[in-house]
C-alpha cells in the first residue's frame, strides 16, 4: 500500500519544490547568538526571535545550570497528578506580577496555550472573532472549539464591529475577540485600544497572544497591552518564554483567575502534557529579574531596529511600516525571495525567505529580525550585503 501513498508525498514535495516554496533547514553549529556557525562558516544571524539577545546570556545559563542541579532534568509527569514544584509556581506568580494580572498557568508552549483556550472556555452558545492574521496556533485553537465562529479583516475596525454585530445577532451568549499582539509576518501592532473600546460597547471578552512582544514592547516591557495603554482592560494574554523571554521553550496564559482556574481543571495541553522542564522555568525567572531591573536591552533593541529600518529604506526596499524589530523586507514572488536570502547568506547574512503557504501567495518576503544582541557594524554590515544583493538578484 505504501507504494501507492509515497509517489502521492513524492509528487506533492515536487510541487512544492517546483514552485520554489520548499523550505530547508540550515544547522547551526554554535549557541544562539548574534553570530553563528553554518556549514563551518560564521555568519550574522538575523533571523531569530532573540529579540533581548538572552538565548546564550552567560546570567541565563548559569541559572539553568543552577535549576538543572536544584530541581532535577524534568518531572515525567503532568502539573496535577506529580509534576508542580515550587519553582513553577514561583514562575506563575512572577508572570502574573509583570503583566499585572491575576493568575498564570504554564503550558510546553504558546501553540499549545491557545490550543487549550478556546475549546475549554467558550461553549456552543459563545462566540469568537478572531483577525485574520493571527497566529495558527489561534487558527488551530479555534478549529477545536464548538463555539459560533467569526473572522474579521486584519486591523479593520469597521468590520471587526460589524462581526460583533452578527455574533449577537447569532444568539451568542459570550464573545471573546482574539488578535495577536504582534502579527509576526507583518511586525504590526494589534489596535488595542480600539479593540478594547468595541469589546466594551458589544460586552466582549479580549485575547491577546503577545509572543512578540512580551519583554521588548511597551516601556517596562509588559507586552503590546503596556504600549497601547490598555492594560488591566484585556482578559487573556498568551505568551511564550520561546522568543524574548530566553528563547527556550514553553508558554503560558496569563488572565483573569476565575478563567485560569478552569483551565487548570479543563485544558486538554495542560493536563495531558509533561510539565516545563525544571531548568528553563528557573532561566526564565532569571530572564525576569533581567527585565525589571534595567532598561537597557530594550533600549538596544529599539534604536537598533530604528536604524535597520531607516538604512533599508534608504536602500530603496520596501519595508512595511513600523517600529518592531521584525522588519519584513517585501519581495513578492517566492522564488526571488529564496534567491535573494541564499545570496545573503553567501556573503554572511543569516536570513529566509518566507513564502505560502506562511504568507499570502504573492506576498513573498524576507523577515529580518533585529536583537539587541546586534552591534552598530553587524547591522552596517547586514545593510551592506542588502544592497549588494540588491544589485546582483533584484536588478537581474
Amino acid at each position: 500500500m505504501y507504494g501507492k501513498v509515497r509517489e502521492h508525498f513524492a509528487g506533492k514535495l515536487a510541487g512544492i519544490e517546483s514552485a520554489g516554496l520548499a523550505k530547508s533547514e540550515r544547522v547551526i553549529d554554535t549557541p544562539q547568538r548574534a553570530r553563528v556557525e553554518v556549514a563551518g562558516g560564521q555568519v550574522l544571524n538575523m533571523c531569530a526571535n532573540n529579540y533581548l539577545g538572552l538565548a546564550s546570556h552567560p546570567d541565563v545559563v548559569k541559572a539553568a545550570h543552577q535549576g538543572l542541579d536544584r530541581w532535577g532534568y524534568g518531572l515525567s509527569s503532568v502539573r496535577f497528578i506529580c509534576g508542580t514544584q515550587g519553582v513553577h509556581k514561583e514562575l506563575e506568580n512572577r508572570i502574573s506580577a509583570f503583566l499585572g494580572t491575576d493568575d498564570t498557568i504554564l503550558y510546553g508552549s504558546c501553540f499549545d496555550a491557545n490550543g487549550g483556550l478556546f475549546e475549554t472556555l467558550l461553549e456552543e452558545e459563545d462566540a469568537v472573532i478572531s483577525d485574520e492574521l493571527n497566529h495558527a496556533s489561534i487558527i488551530d485553537g479555534i478549529r477545536l472549539a464548538k463555539c459560533k465562529r467569526f473572522r474579521y479583516r486584519n486591523g479593520d475596525m469597521a468590520d471587526l464591529a460589524a462581526k460583533l454585530e452578527e455574533a449577537k445577532a447569532a444568539g451568542a451568549r459570550y464573545m471573546l475577540i482574539a488578535t495577536d499582539g504582534v502579527f509576526s509576518m507583518d511586525g504590526y501592532i494589534a489596535k488595542l485600544r480600539e479593540i478594547c473600546d468595541l469589546a466594551d460597547q458589544h460586552g466582549a471578552m479580549v485575547m491577546v497572544d503577545d509572543s512578540h512582544a512580551v519583554g521588548f514592547v511597551g516601556a517596562n516591557g509588559r507586552g503590546t497591552p503596556e504600549h497601547c495603554g490598555v492594560e488591566g482592560r484585556i482578559d487573556l494574554i498568551t505568551g511564550t518564554m520561546g522568543k524574548a523571554l530566553g528563547g527556550a521553550s514553553g508558554g503560558y496564559t496569563s488572565g483573569r483567575k476565575e478563567m485560569i482556574a478552569y483551565l487548570r481543571q479543563r485544558s486538554r495541553p495542560y493536563l495531558f502534557s509533561n510539565s516545563v522542564a525544571p531548568p528553563i522555568v528557573a532561566a526564565t525567572l532569571k530572564v525576569l529579574d533581567l527585565l525589571t531591573s534595567s532598561s537597557d536591552l530594550r533600549e538596544r533593541l529599539r534604536e537598533n531596529a530604528r536604524f535597520f529600518r531607516e538604512q533599508m529604506t534608504a536602500l530603496g526596499y520596501t519595508i512595511l511600516p513600523g517600529e518592531h524589530p521584525i522588519v519584513p523586507v517585501m519581495i513578492g514572488d517566492a522564488a526571488v525571495a529564496t534567491k535573494l536570502a541564499n545570496a545573503m547568506l553567501a556573503k554572511g547574512v543569516y536570513v529566509i525567505g518566507f513564502s505560502f503557504p506562511v504568507v499570502p501567495q504573492g506576498k513573498a518576503r524576507i523577515r529580518v529580525q533585529v536583537s539587541a544582541a546586534h552591534s552598530r557594524e553587524d547591522l552596517e554590515f547586514a545593510v551592506k550585503c542588502f544592497a549588494e544583493a540588491k544589485r546582483e538578484v533584484l536588478s537581474c
